[in-house]
């Protein structure tokens, strides 16, 4: 039953990961969103190199290229979730960012034809319900948000759980139908095997995000933005260090029974809304979290459905 424990050390991982990345984002840090960045960049470069160094999977540097377009859509989807973290509270972001396995399931059905069943589709209406319930609040004005941060601001951090759900879901959506295929033939990967396959596309997303954040920080560094030292970053670095911690769990959890680790792991949004309770004092009025509520729900019963 290892795979029970991995799957539930996924969702507290990246739950926790969660709280540590709103705590890092201040809305008085013009960049924090870019320093988040850099730093999860930073403690993937260090893993994918240890993964290198300890793990003979026969790593050609073409797999950087041929995985970029995936790994792109991961990186960006980050940043923008890391700029509305700024301003909007972990309990709204994180439900909404979840969605992307609606949008996921929508272009598998528009694009693969692929087939799904109804509980799918109850689950995904579920999903929309509260998800247009949270919106219709946020622009009703049910939060002091606009008044805070003025009218464009707190309408552009709203829309960034969105951008992150749509671009999580196409990185995604290329990941399931062109690269981690069953077919080892069809994947377009250079010199991998079965074994190696999502090794070398995890530490191919790894050595991106490096790159990436190696970018952002000569880019800080040219706008004159001051760093900061290391001990000043301190919750962004845990974030960094919970998020690649989970990826390392999430794929010993993928060993066990599908139907009963799906759930589980789409239950870091639970995970996360309670932290941001407990320890960030977030409160929201009870229309919102009762639309959150029904958002959670669709997102495990779409896990359990796609697993059945």
């Amino acid at each position: 039953m290892s795979w029970l424990f991995f799957s539930v050390a996924t969702a507290l991982l990246w739950g926790t990961a969660e709280l540590f990345y709103k705590k890092g984002a201040r809305p008085d840090e013009k960049y924090s969103h870019l320093k988040i960045s850099v730093w999860v960049g930073v403690v993937m470069g260090i893993h994918a190199v240890y993964t290198l160094l300890t793990q003979d999977i026969g790593f050609n540097p073409m797999n950087l290229l041929i995985y970029l377009p995936v790994s792109l859509f991961y990186i960006f989807s980050m940043t923008f979730s890391y700029f509305g973290m700024r301003f909007l509270e972990e309990s709204i972001s994180d439900p909404i960012e979840n969605t992307a396995g609606v949008i996921c399931v929508l272009l598998f059905a528009i694009f693969m034809g692929d087939e799904f069943s109804a509980l799918t589709w109850i689950a995904v209406a579920v999903i929309t319900v509260g998800v247009v319930g949270v919106s219709y609040l946020e622009n009703k004005g049910e939060t002091p948000r606009k008044k805070t941060y003025g009218k464009k601001l707190a309408v552009v951090a709203f829309i960034m759980p969105f951008l992150y759900a749509l671009l999580d879901a196409f990185g995604t959506f290329l990941d399931d139908a062109f690269f981690l295929v069953e077919d080892i033939a069809a994947a377009p990967f250079v010199d991998v095997t079965e074994e190696t396959m999502e090794a070398v596309a995890n530490t191919s997303y790894e050595l991106t995000f490096a790159l990436f954040a190696l970018g952002l920080f000569i880019f800080m560094k040219a706008k004159g933005v001051k760093f900061g030292s290391v001990p000043q970053h301190k919750d962004k670095i845990l974030a960094a260090v919970f998020e690649t911690a989970g990826q390392f769990t999430y794929v010993y959890a993928l060993g066990g029974v599908d139907a009963v680790a799906a759930p589980i792991l789409s239950s870091v949004c639970v995970v996360s809304l309670l932290l941001s309770r407990i320890f960030l004092k977030e409160k929201l009025s009870w229309k919102t979290y009762a639309f959150i509520a029904v958002v959670i729900v669709g997102i495990l019963l779409l896990a359990v459905a796609e697993e059945l």
